[in-house]
């Protein structure tokens, strides 16, 4: 890291710009010499036009002053501009989970995080291609964090967002283990470059990233740059004797267990089972229900600022 000077979009959810320790952070660095323009969101879709628009603003950098949500529309605008226009995206965390932020090491206050996206070095990560519905109704998004499919997106989307801000992550387990006792599973098949299954499946968890739903690791080899998707299977159970293995299995994510699978592929197709319902699959934080899908890794597509010592970054994996 070193000191330089940038001009910065800062693209902050509307529901925090009044944050005290924001506008101060804010100020701190504008008194030091760095040119930030601010930019605060009324309504859904604003994010990501800001984000469209930094490229003609001729800003190097795009601040996501927000949650998770706030990061998925930023990176959806930033994925309008062309290859080589895309300003390098920093991150302030502000919401309840901040899943991605926490995992890659950012600070979670707004002063230091502010003062870290201001030096940090911009490291290129893959960013996810979602694709969803057929014909007319074709829609693409992009995430570079995780997307949970089946149970894990009913949790995330409804969990209230007042017990988030009261619970933090906490809000997601309290969810998850009311939900347990009456959950439903989700047919489908999975269709990757290297294989195909046919399954009655309890979640499906799609992580570039490692953790999501207020800090529950799903994908806990996941590496930002490595042009893999990690995928976790997770197969229905029919009885509650049954959870201990279940369990068991995920603190250990097995290549292929008798409840859960872990692997990894470039592209994975899932299309519903005929007269089957559509499965909820998390875009936005909020789950929507698909017939088919598809995600697929779009390499080294964004310049993130993260920490040098990063452990999602493939330059430092240890092992």
């Amino acid at each position: 890291m070193k000191e330089t000077q940038q001009r910065c979009l800062l693209i902050i959810n509307g529901k925090s710009a009044g944050n005290p320790a924001l506008r101060e952070a804010v100020e701190e660095q504008r008194k030091a010499g760095q040119h930030i323009t601010v930019r605060s969101t009324w309504e859904g879709g604003d994010a990501a036009e800001f984000a469209a628009q930094a490229a003609e603003m001729g800003v190097t950098r795009v601040i996501a002053c927000g949650g998770d949500g706030t990061v998925n529309e930023v990176v959806n605008g930033l994925m309008r501009l062309a290859h080589d226009q895309r300003p390098a995206l920093g991150i302030v965390p502000l919401g309840s989970a901040n899943d991605f932020a926490t995992s890659v090491g950012l600070p979670l206050e707004p002063g230091p995080a502010l003062a870290a996206a201001m030096v940090l070095s911009a490291s290129p990560i893959d960013v996810v291609r979602v694709t969803t519905g057929t014909g007319d109704e074709r829609s693409t998004s992009y995430y570079v964090n995780m997307t949970t499919g089946g149970f894990g997106a009913e949790i995330t989307s409804s969990t209230p967002k007042t017990l988030k801000r009261m619970l933090g992550g906490g809000a997601y387990s309290l969810m998850g283990a009311l939900k347990a006792w009456r959950h439903r599973s989700y047919r489908g098949t999975l269709k990757w470059e290297n294989g195909e299954r046919s399954a009655s499946l309890l979640l499906l968890a799609l992580g570039n990233g490692r953790q999501s739903g207020g800090g529950q690791v799903l994908a806990p080899r996941a590496k930002l740059d490595d042009g893999r998707l990690d995928i976790l299977v997770v197969k229905d159970f029919s009885s509650v004797l049954e959870l201990p293995t279940l369990i068991s299995e995920l603190q250990h994510f097995p290549a292929e267990g008798h409840y859960v699978s872990y692997f990894t592929a470039s592209q994975l197709v899932v299309t519903t089972q005929q007269d089957d319902p559509p499965w909820p699959l998390t875009l936005d934080g909020e789950a929507r229900h698909y017939d088919q899908f598809c995600v697929e890794v779009v390499p080294l597509a964004l310049k993130v600022l993260l920490p040098d010592e990063c452990t999602l970054l493939s330059a430092n994996d240890r092992h």
